[in-house]
């Protein structure tokens, strides 16, 4: 038989090609067939609801992440909503997302499964430091009320610190304020907040130091959970306000601070007074010391009323010198204690105008001098009007007892009778026949003899 010889030639193997849109479509079908209806356990994180009502949100655990998204329809009937350091166990299916080629998970329902992580990392840490005492309110400090020099430590880019500087040049324009830019999340941000803390602690140029960060989520906002950090805060010489995040947002550092502020603009609000609320504080100052000295004067003019003439006698010239005396020396008394006075007064108000001569308060300082002035120009008529009232008091009194003097009695015809001892003669039997008396007229003395 003839033997037959087949030659076999190798074949290209047949090529597949896929468009991007058809092999996502594949994987799609393949992961809704296999996992339709499965169980995942982790710990939520970057939950977000935008205008649309969907609920988006990371699983993950120590080592992955799992992208997953809980429609609007489905979020509505969940008894427990989504929060940041949740650990869950969802219900769901995988889904790919085709537009970014993502694997996410289409969650139907959540059970929650006690604490988060980080969640709990925070609880253990608030719990140490609330049982060593840095909670308290007695160790925290008292902030100045008119702090010129403001460190603030944020991050030098993003919105927190623009905002922060509009309000503080709104409310008190010329304050000092130094930026101390640390990175206030992910690596490296720890130690850079720690030191610009004890930057400001050491340096001693700023009055008070405010830590502010933005809104985010709870991993966003750990740096300032960090213990590191919170003994930075408590170590720190200077007053610290705690400024992270939004109003329902709550640090470690929020706790440990001198006083926390709800955001970074309130913080800026809280931190020093209005340029207005400073002009309304010095015209009460000038009203209250304008009342003090109306009140020493009017205790002054009583005192020096009481201290009239009490009594006429013998010694009336005497007395009434004595008196005349005294009101010289009240009314040297009383203008050296309004002097001083107004020399304090005008000593505070320099004092006050040195420091706020940067702050230019040129125009409210002249004004509140003007009107000093006029006080005291007001103040100095007033005492002249009570030293004249007084002596104008004192001089009908004189004239009253001159009135009342024997030698007045004298010059209208009566005389004074006294025996050879010098004794007043009332009767006739105090000079008998052949005495002698002295007989004293209004100009003069007769000496008689007794017939």
């Amino acid at each position: 038989m003839e033997q037959l010889a087949f030659t076999l030639e190798p074949r290209e193997p047949r090529r597949r090609t896929y468009t991007v849109t058809e092999l996502n479509g594949q994987l799609r079908a393949l992961l809704e067939g296999e996992f339709s209806d499965i169980w995942v356990g982790g710990e939520i994180s970057g939950c977000r609801i935008p205008a649309s009502g969907h609920c988006y949100f990371t699983l993950k655990d120590h080592e992955a992440q799992l992208k997953c998204v809980c429609y609007r329809s489905s979020l509505r009937y969940l008894k427990v909503k989504p929060q940041d350091g949740m650990a869950v166990l969802v219900r769901g299916r995988l889904d790919l997302y085709e537009a970014r080629g993502e694997v996410q998970m289409l969650v139907e329902a959540l059970e929650p499964q006690g604490h988060g992580a980080l969640q709990f990392a925070f609880e253990q840490l608030k719990k140490k430091l609330a049982a060593e005492g840095l909670f308290e309110r007695e160790r925290k400090r008292v902030l100045p009320k008119y702090p010129q020099r403001i460190g603030i430590i944020t991050s030098s880019t993003g919105a927190v610190i623009r905002d922060m500087a509009n309000v503080l040049a709104r409310r008190f324009p010329g304050v000092h304020v130094r930026l101390y830019p640390a990175t206030v999340q992910g690596e490296g941000s720890v130690e850079q907040v720690c030191r610009a803390l004890e930057f400001f602690s050491l340096s001693s140029w700023a009055e008070v130091v405010i830590l502010a960060r933005g809104g985010g989520s709870l991993e966003d906002l750990y740096t300032f959970n960090e213990e590191a950090v919170a003994r930075a805060i408590v170590a720190s010489r200077v007053p610290v306000i705690s400024a992270i995040g939004h109003e329902t947002d709550f640090t470690i550092a929020d706790f440990v601070a001198d006083l926390r502020a709800p955001t970074p603009s309130a913080a800026a609000e809280l931190v020093i007074c209005t340029r207005e609320q400073v002009f309304e504080q010095l015209s009460v100052f000038d009203h209250k010391l304008t009342q003090s000295v109306r009140y020493r004067v009017a205790m002054s003019a009583r005192r020096l009323h009481q201290q009239g003439v009490e009594r006429a006698s013998s010694v009336l010239h005497r007395a009434i010198g004595r008196r005349l005396q005294r009101v010289d020396e009240l009314d040297y008394n009383l203008r050296r204690t309004v002097n001083l006075r107004i020399s304090f007064a005008r000593k505070r108000l320099e004092e006050k105008s040195k420091r706020l001569r940067d702050l230019d308060l040129r125009l409210r300082l002249s004004a509140a001098r003007r009107r000093l002035e006029s006080s005291e120009a007001k103040l100095r008529v007033l005492v002249g009007v009570r030293i004249s009232r007084s002596r104008g008091l004192l001089e009908p009194l004189i004239a009253h007892v001159t009135q009342l003097s024997p030698l007045r009695i004298l010059e209208r015809g009566y005389a004074i009778v006294s025996d050879a001892r010098g004794l007043i003669v009332k009767g006739p039997e105090d000079a008998p026949k052949d005495s002698v008396i002295d007989v004293r007229l209004a100009k003069g003395k007769i000496r008689a003899k007794v017939t």
